[in-house]
């Protein structure tokens, strides 16, 4: 009987990783809400991709203005030190004193400047981003269904190699293992029915303010439309080659 140790292992896995999912869910049903409310371009982009998001938005709205110069070879240089909003000034101060930096450390830095940070608790307090402290929700529980899934499957195969016993077939094993892994799957099928797509960042209700931005998918002449491209999809967005190569960049 060396194989029921690795069941009751695989029991626990399925169970605790389904149970952890499905109190995600719970928590993030009660914390939606149907509020009114027009995302500006950095409330998109954060939650679309949190922080580093909203750097990168920031970036590429002022270079598109020509207020900062973004190198291919992954440089940014101030051309204009006044910022015109919190975000520009934390991107500006991230940049130094020389008005030059690499971009990637710049990303880093703006993203938790105290302008990102207020930026996501005014998102967090009106329901639509997820709370940092809760930052593992729904799509973190996916996750750990899904290895706890493959802990099943290693778990039965490596049952199976064990030398069997007198009387017992591998297949009754093999029965015995497929139930917590139906478990989890099951627990995955329901959670990409009622739940997806998994946010890291966004609630539900985000979700759908999110879903209801214009698309202008390959606009790159209306400002508007390329920085709500950037801002949802992020630097991917970016229809030049030269800027997509300054963004990666690592230095």
């Amino acid at each position: 009987m060396f194989w029921v140790p690795l069941l009751l292992l695989a029991w626990s896995a399925a169970g605790a990783a389904c149970a952890s999912l499905c109190l995600a869910a719970v928590r993030t049903a009660a914390a939606d809400t149907d509020r009114a409310h027009e995302l500006t371009l950095y409330e998109a982009a954060f939650l679309s991709g949190g922080p580093v998001r909203v750097a990168d938005l920031a970036l590429l709205s002022m270079a598109r203005q020509r207020r900062l110069l973004l190198a291919h070879t992954g440089w940014a240089t101030v051309v204009d030190p006044r910022g015109r909003d919190d975000i520009e000034r934390s991107v500006i101060g991230a940049i130094g004193p020389r008005g030059q930096s690499p971009i990637a450390p710049v990303r880093a830095a703006a993203a938790t400047t105290d302008a990102v940070r207020g930026l996501a608790d005014r998102l967090v307090r009106a329901g639509l981003a997820v709370p940092a402290g809760a930052r593992t929700t729904v799509a973190a529980g996916v996750r750990r269904v899904r290895a706890a899934a493959a802990a099943v499957v290693v778990l039965g195969v490596t049952a199976l190699l064990l030398p069997g016993e007198p009387g017992l077939e591998r297949p009754l094993i093999a029965c015995w293992f497929a139930l917590p892994l139906v478990l989890a799957l099951s627990c995955l099928a329901l959670a990409r029915i009622e739940a997806h797509p998994y946010s890291r960042w966004a609630s539900p209700a985000g979700q759908r303010l999110l879903a209801a931005l214009p698309r202008h998918h390959g606009d790159h002449t209306d400002d508007r439309a390329y920085l709500t491209a950037v801002a949802v999809h992020g630097v991917r967005a970016v229809g030049e080659p030269e800027l997509r190569a300054a963004f990666d960049r690592r230095h």
